[in-house]
């Protein structure tokens, strides 16, 4: 399989789809295990950060794949989250998990393109995507569809990974992401792709000022950055102008 990152968006899209779909049974113990589990962490304090600004809010969750943030989200009682995936994969597993949980009059999930998100202008008081920026096939046409659909003043999340600053700690982080985490990844998972793709996004990702400037390209105002863990993550938020 070719990879992804070299691609043109148009064939990056169609790869990141089937990709997701082979690693969807998997996923959710992958992220949690090659992680230590911090990423539970993460979204909670992606959510609590959400929580300040908006009060029961309608939320879209892009690239929601099997919807952890939008069942993370429920603590901040909002009146109804939708998420949207390209990955049916992903969305099969996501669904099962909220029939199982309970959940299905709070949370919806659908099919739904990040470049192309099936809703009308000002439809939700809250965007947020959680690891999944990285993969949409143009990164600025995706922010400039989150902030489309939003609410004057509405809300844009984004959780995602980042690269640390200090020197030493750097290079633990890429020693793990080159080189650990994908033998762990394909051992477990049996895609020899996937795993070698996520270090590969993350690397390549324009993160820390970089995706600050995107925000602000796409729209939004009074970017900021919040970083987790020595900078291995970062929560990116912003706003519509209320005009």
């Amino acid at each position: 399989m070719e990879d992804a990152l070299k691609t043109p968006a148009s064939g990056r899209k169609s790869y990141i789809k089937s990709m997701f779909d082979s690693i969807a049974l998997k996923y959710d113990f992958l992220n949690h295990f090659l992680s230590l589990g911090i990423d539970r962490n993460w979204r909670k304090k992606a959510i609590t950060i959400i929580s300040k600004s908006k009060k029961n809010p309608r939320i879209l969750d892009v690239a929601t794949g099997t919807a952890d943030l939008s069942i993370a989200a429920l603590k901040i009682n909002p009146c109804l989250i939708t998420g949207i995936d390209i990955s049916e994969g992903m969305l099969r597993i996501g669904v099962e998990k909220i029939k199982k949980l309970g959940l299905a009059e709070k949370i919806e999930l659908m099919y739904g393109d990040s470049e192309q998100i099936p809703f009308p202008d000002e439809s939700f008081d809250v965007t947020m995507v959680a690891f999944g920026v990285r993969n949409f096939s143009d990164i600025e046409k995706g922010l400039s569809e989150m902030h489309r659909v939003l609410k004057k003043d509405g809300m844009i999340m984004v959780l995602e990974f980042s690269k640390p600053d200090n020197i030493i700690f750097n290079r633990i982080y890429l020693l793990y992401f080159r080189k650990i985490l994908p033998f762990l990844g394909r051992f477990f998972s049996g895609d020899r792709n996937a795993y070698s793709y996520l270090p590969d996004s993350v690397m390549k990702f324009p993160d820390n000022e970089r995706f600050l400037r995107l925000l602000q390209n796409a729209g939004f105002v009074n970017s900021g950055q919040k970083r987790l863990t020595g900078g291995i993550a970062s929560i990116y938020t912003g706003f519509r102008n209320k005009q």
